[in-house]
């Protein structure tokens, strides 16, 4: 199945194509945070023209396509034991016409080969990676070995509220990061054809920029 997803900001618009599955694992369809996070790199498509992006967790790829479309060194990821994610993954930078855009296998809290040799980055997205609890400290690893490499680097994160026991306050500081909370509607990120999803429960969603303390 393929998904059509429209962006808009100061006129412009951007058409994405994502391939998505309707299959048990996370990565294999666009979760409601994905187009709020499509839709902060796209308002901000100016700045990240020639940076070096990885995006974790990528699963269908829609925020690091729309970062590729925009013109930025992209470099997709997902867990290097989910092939069928990096699969799908590959699939939507081709649906795109993005045939230079890298599809690797990482996982995170591990220092594979993939991991040690990138280039510095200069931006990390992740849209819903803050999922599962037993994964934030995994993340938040893999996040400051990238932030040391650049310590300029930048970490884009939508992720989708579902309990207020759930938090990444502790590890933030624990690994020396900071982080900011950055409004929807500062974005556009709060339109209904952005923020919509057919999956079920509520969804809200927050957008927030990390980066080294």
């Amino acid at each position: 199945m393929t998904a059509t997803f429209m962006f808009c900001c100061g006129g412009e618009e951007l058409s994405v194509h994502i391939a998505e599955v309707v299959d048990p694992q996370y990565g294999m369809y666009v979760w409601p945070s994905a187009p709020v996070l499509a839709q902060y790199v796209w308002n901000n498509r100016t700045s990240i023209e020639g940076k070096k992006i990885l995006e974790l967790g990528a699963g269908t790829a829609l925020p690091g396509i729309v970062a590729a479309k925009c013109g930025a060194d992209v470099v997709l990821s997902d867990d290097c034991q989910s092939p069928q994610c990096l699969q799908n993954a590959r699939r939507s930078a081709d649906l795109n016409g993005l045939q230079n855009v890298k599809v690797l296998g990482i996982r995170w809290g591990q220092f594979d080969p993939d991991l040690l040799e990138l280039d510095p980055i200069d931006i990390i997205l992740g849209s819903d990676c803050f999922y599962d609890t037993k994964d934030f400290e995994d993340i938040i690893v893999t996040v400051a070995f990238l932030m040391d490499k650049n310590p300029q680097a930048v970490f884009w994160t939508t992720y989708q509220e579902r309990s207020c026991d759930r938090s990444i306050e502790y590890l933030l500081k624990k690994w020396g990061l900071r982080c900011s909370e950055v409004r929807l509607s500062d974005f556009g990120g709060d339109s209904p054809n952005i923020a919509r999803s057919s999956l079920p429960g509520p969804h809200s969603i927050l957008m927030l920029v990390i980066e080294k303390g």
